[in-house]
């Protein structure tokens, strides 16, 4: 029988067996698993399918033992085939960017031969500005020198005599007893209104510094007072720049010792607001303790507000209060600064130095300063001298203005020291009565100092003259004194 006969009956496809179906199967859904998780299409990408089918590849050799050999010779000429399209495929692109960059060259050239000439041009218009800049510094270096060249003595009269001296704030009477009519009180007022136009002139210019060191050596001290101040607070801060009120008054401050009379209390006082708005505790320091200047209780009263403010350096405000007051005679507040600074000691030697101190002064130092060792000291004899202030008073006193836990401590310290102690505070307290004793110990009872109110009730009871009331008789006082 011929071919072309066989090939006219129908041919039974190949029986496959189990095994290889479920081979050919698990390779089919492995291929369709793979390109799914990858996100393959059919149109690519071409890396990734070809590591599937590769694999793919690989099982098939392995699970084909009959044609191994065969099929790994093939599938290494498809590796070494598809290695060198890649190969070619990265030359290409490598050749590409070249060939782009290449193209670009003569277009970026091009920008920056612009971007050389715009450059250019700036730099002669910065050169330019840069040279009239510099000519107008060198003019007013000129005009600043000649100005400086300038002796005030040799500078004439040329004003309208019949015109008025400009203001000047504080110190008019100066200027009107200079233009008397003698000739050298005359050139006098001459040689003031040259300096006062000076001083507008170096303001103008900016020269703050400069302003502040001439008007703190200006003729009989013409320019110190609230005008010229207020001159420069109307200039304000400048950034980057010392504060020019602040130069004016550390320059008349710095020079007042040149000076027979100290500088007057209100330029006194705006400096030293000015130097403490600048946190410039230490110019006010040097000041207060080293110049002349005029003390105020005003003036201690913003440094010691400072202090409360600065709590850091509180104790150094309240020692430069002290020496104002003091200074000024103010000795209640002074006392005041000493306590608060927890120098009892001195205090106690302030009281007795100066005997102004009335028993009201005393009453109210320990309710502004309730300090126990300051009320231990001035209830008890001090130097051998009587106590200052009642010990019962205090503690009454300490508990109606809202001082209570003050005079709970006061009342444990007394209670340590067993009845000797509290015999002899009540037997050497000549201001208060056996009955504000009676009320101590009712306080005591109150506040858990049950022996304290036992050993009061028991010496109330020893002394002489004294007799106990009963308690059921409410129309009568808890003690009452029976006199010989």
């Amino acid at each position: 029988m011929s071919i072309q006969e066989i090939n006219k009956h129908a041919v039974l496809p190949p029986i496959i067996s189990r095994s290889d179906k479920e081979f050919l199967e698990s390779m089919q859904r492995y291929i369709i698993t793979e390109t799914e998780r990858v996100g393959c299409n059919e149109e690519g990408p071409a890396d990734e399918y070809y590591i599937i089918y590769r694999n793919v590849f690989d099982k098939v050799i392995e699970y084909v033992t009959a044609y191994k050999s065969i099929l790994t010779s093939i599938k290494k000429e498809y590796d070494g085939f598809i290695e060198t399209v890649k190969e070619g495929q990265r030359a290409a692109f490598c050749l590409h960017g070249k060939l782009k960059a290449l193209a670009a060259e003569p277009t970026a050239l091009v920008y920056h031969r612009k971007r050389t000439i715009q450059l250019e041009a700036k730099m002669r218009v910065i050169e330019n500005n840069s040279s009239k800049i510099q000519l107008q510094i060198d003019k007013m270096k000129q005009l600043r020198a000649e100005y400086e060249a300038k002796e005030v003595r040799y500078h004439t009269f040329s004003k309208d005599p019949s015109k008025p001296i400009p203001v000047i704030i504080g110190d008019e009477g100066i200027v009107e007893e200079l233009l008397e009519d003698e000739p050298g009180k005359a050139k006098g007022a001459e040689i003031l209104l040259c300096y006062i136009e000076r001083f507008s002139e170096l303001m103008s210019l900016g020269e703050y510094e400069k302003a502040a060191c001439f008007a703190a050596n200006s003729p009989r001290r013409i320019l110190q007072n609230i005008g010229t101040v207020n001159k420069f607070k109307a200039v304000g801060k400048i950034r980057g720049k010392p504060f020019p009120l602040l130069l004016f008054f550390e320059a008349i401050f710095s020079t007042s010792h040149a000076y027979r009379r100290p500088i007057n209390a209100e330029l006194t006082l705006e400096g030293i607001k000015c130097g403490l708005s600048e946190k410039r505790l230490d110019l006010v320091i040097n000041w207060v303790t080293q110049e002349r200047l005029t003390f105020s209780e005003e003036l201690g009263d913003v440094i010691c507000d400072y202090g409360e403010q600065d709590t850091y350096n509180k104790a150094r405000c309240l020692a430069l209060a002290q020496m104002i007051y003091s200074e000024c005679g103010l000795h209640k507040k002074a006392l005041l600064c000493i306590c608060k600074q927890g120098q009892i000691p001195g205090a106690m030697e302030y009281i007795q130095q100066f005997k102004d101190f009335t028993y009201d002064d005393l009453m109210q130092l320990i309710k502004l300063c309730p300090h126990i060792e300051l009320i231990q000291c001035l209830t008890r004899e001090w130097n051998g001298k009587p106590p200052s202030l009642s010990f019962g008073l205090a503690i009454l006193d300490l508990f109606s203005v809202d001082l209570k836990k003050v005079g709970i401590k006061l009342l444990q310290e007394i209670s340590k020291g067993g009845k000797s102690i509290v015999e002899h505070l009540m037997i050497n307290d000549p201001f208060f009565s056996l009955e504000n004793w009676q009320e101590i110990a009712n306080i005591s009872l109150q506040n858990g100092f049950d022996q304290l109110s036992q050993d009061i009730m028991s010496i109330l009871r020893s002394q002489a003259g004294v007799t106990e009331i009963s308690e059921e008789d409410d129309t009568v006082n808890l003690m009452e004194h029976v006199f010989w």
